[in-house]
Parts: C-alpha cells; structure tokens; sequence
C-alpha cells in the first residue's frame, strides 16, 4: 500500500498524525493477538478433549449395540439448547448456557430394564457431543478474529508504519532543500543588491 502525500507542511504534519495513531495502537493490537492466540489454543484443547470423551462413550457403550434395535428413540429429544454470548479479547462468541431434554413417559414394567440406562447415555452422548460443536463454532469465532488481528499487525509493523516514517523523511529531506535553496537564492540577491550599491556609488563619486 503506497503511502499518499504532498511535499509540504501540512501533508507533513499529516503524516506524523497518521504514524503516531497506528505507533500507539500497535502494542494493543499484538496484544490482542496474543490474548487470541491462548484462546485459540485453549479451545482447540477442550475440543480434542470433548471428542475424545465422545469417541470414549460411545466405545464403554459398546456392549449394548445389538440392543438399540429394540430401543424407541422417540423417547428422547432435544427440547431447548440455551444461548448467550461473551467477548473473549474483544471478540464475541457463542456460549452454551444448557441444553435441555424432553422425555416422554414410558412404562417400566413394559420396557426392557435397560431403557433407563440407555435414556441417560443419550443424554450423556448428545450433551458432550452438543458441547463440542458449540466449541467448534467458538474456535471458528477466535481463530477468524486471530487472523484478522495478525494481519493488521503485519500491515501496521511491515506496511504502514515504514511507509509513513518513508514518506516523512522524503517530505523533510524536500523542505530542508527547499529552504537551503531558499537561503542560497536570498544570500545571492543581497550580493546583488550590494554590488549595485557599490556600482551607484562609484558613480556619484565621478
């Protein structure tokens, strides 16, 4: 991204504006990446954490496969997954609050013994299987936001703040010539002048 300026003061000034906004900012934006990137790093954790307890459930439930044919999975739905939301470093995401379970009665006396254990293993098996999507979604969140944040980083600390301190210098070095110049073509006339005086009077001395 080329920098835009003029060679005067006013574009000067400007420029010294522009550099000192983002020199400022800067250090609150690295450390909002920093902040990001622990988050990122966390949530990817507690995801690999929830699948694996996924994976680990449905294993220890191994047993009763041949069962569920039997089972009536009408009995259980999701009634309400509950929502809210947090900002983390500035950047808000989903949170579960609850999710909560519709169970429509059965008869015990009716049903195999095994319905009640195999009610609260799905209970179980969709509350972690719910909670890792809901993570999921959280880490799309951060690491989408952690991006950005490095990006603004690389174009402040390798773009931004370089090409205003660049066009700074260019617009300084111009104004000192100009003024040297300036100061070169004064010192000349006032020899001019004076070298007229002196030739005027040498004429009225003849």
């Amino acid at each position: 991204m080329a920098i835009k300026f003029q060679y005067n003061k006013t574009s000067l000034q400007q420029q010294e504006k522009q550099l000192k906004m983002r020199e400022r900012a800067l250090p609150t934006i690295k450390s909002k990446e920093s902040a990001l990137r622990m988050e990122v790093k966390k949530t990817k954790r507690e995801v690999e954490k929830l699948e694996e307890k996924l994976e680990e459930g449905i294993q220890s439930f191994q047993y009763m496969v041949a069962l569920w044919n039997e089972f009536d999975t009408s009995l259980i739905s999701v009634k309400d997954v509950r929502l809210s939301t947090k900002k983390i470093a500035g950047v808000i995401v989903p949170v579960l609050d609850g999710i909560d379970f519709e169970v429509k009665p059965f008869s015990l006396f009716n049903s195999p013994s095994w319905f009640s254990e195999g009610l609260n293993l799905l209970k179980v098996l969709a509350t972690t299987g719910i909670e890792a999507e809901f993570l999921g979604l959280k880490l799309e969140f951060l690491e989408h936001a952690r991006k950005k944040t490095t990006q603004k980083v690389n174009l402040f600390e390798k773009v931004q703040i370089p090409g205003y301190k660049d066009a700074i210098r260019k617009i300084k070095r111009y104004l000192e010539d100009e003024e040297s110049l300036s100061k070169a073509a004064q010192k000349i006339m006032r020899a001019n002048i004076e070298l007229r005086h002196e030739k005027l009077k040498a004429i009225d001395l003849v």
